[in-house]
């Protein structure tokens, strides 16, 4: 037998699918293979021509939802106050476990350093930490001795992660079906969960094709915009720590050929005061 999970993954990156290519060719040809796929894209179907004979095709409905019990918000913001309006949404639910997207391993990883600066329990996930590190991160915020996981989309799907209050899109999708499988991160077995996509002024028209995807328009989260000012001198002195940090973790990369996942960055910690509070639960 042959089973492949998610196979428009695979495909979308090629690295993964030469490992794949490489596996077939040793592996005996007098085999069942099974090809899941939550996207049926136009290379999914190549595949499938290519590696099945006569193949039996099992769909469910492709009407894109959400689950009901998932209350979804948004909130529309400058480009440039994303950081401080992201620590605002954390300071107001405190005490829930959240997971973050971002759209590449650099600003998950920047994002987790800033966080951590200001006193938050955030740990990355990316697919540029080593497979152990990933485990580490995804073991530790499972075992919620970490409360704020932030990932790429490498852990918007096919992840075992049972309890998740809110997810954040940090950055919105740049295709409409990715948010489903963010979102479908939290709600799980009868559930109830948040998601909040954050929208810029250059993120309009991606958010309309989400909305036009799931078939509803989506309410405003409701929040205090003076509060959030009060946070930017903050969240400024955090972030340049965190710009600091990035610079000697890719030192310690070209030197040590090794990756980090902040719980072991050389820069300074949790030197920003009053960067969290307590607050409301979801």
């Amino acid at each position: 037998f042959v089973y492949f999970e998610e196979a428009y993954v695979l495909i979308a990156f090629p690295f993964l699918f030469l490992q794949v290519d490489k596996i077939l060719k040793v592996i005996p040809r007098d085999r069942k293979t099974f090809l899941f796929s939550a996207t049926m894209t136009k290379k999914v179907q190549k595949l499938q021509r290519a590696a099945l004979k006569n193949p039996v095709k099992c769909a469910v409905s492709s009407k894109y939802q959400t689950v009901e019990k998932l209350q979804q918000y948004y909130i529309f913001i400058p480009s440039k106050f994303k950081d401080s309006y992201l620590v605002y949404i954390l300071n107001e639910l405190a005490g829930n476990s959240f997971m973050i997207f971002c759209s590449t391993c650099n600003n998950t990883q920047r994002t987790a350093l800033l966080l951590r600066n200001l006193g938050f329990t955030a740990i990355p996930l990316h697919g540029q930490m080593s497979q152990n590190k990933r485990l580490g991160s995804l073991n530790k915020f499972k075992a919620k001795a970490r409360s704020i996981l932030l990932a790429t989309d490498v852990a918007s799907r096919g992840l075992d992660i049972p309890h998740v209050d809110v997810v954040i899109n940090f950055d919105i999708p740049t295709h409409s079906k990715d948010y489903i499988h963010r979102v479908g991160r939290t709600a799980r077995a009868g559930r109830s969960g948040k998601s909040i996509t954050f929208v810029t002024q250059y993120d309009v028209e991606l958010f309309q094709r989400i909305e036009h995807l799931i078939g509803k328009k989506l309410p405003a989260f409701p929040l205090q915009e003076e509060e959030v000012m009060m946070l930017t001198e903050r969240v400024a002195e955090a972030q340049r720590y965190a710009r600091m940090e990035l610079r000697e973790q890719g030192e310690k990369k070209r030197s040590r050929n090794d990756d980090d996942d902040t719980e072991e960055a050389l820069g300074v910690r949790n030197k920003v005061a009053g960067g969290k509070r307590k607050k409301r639960k979801a």
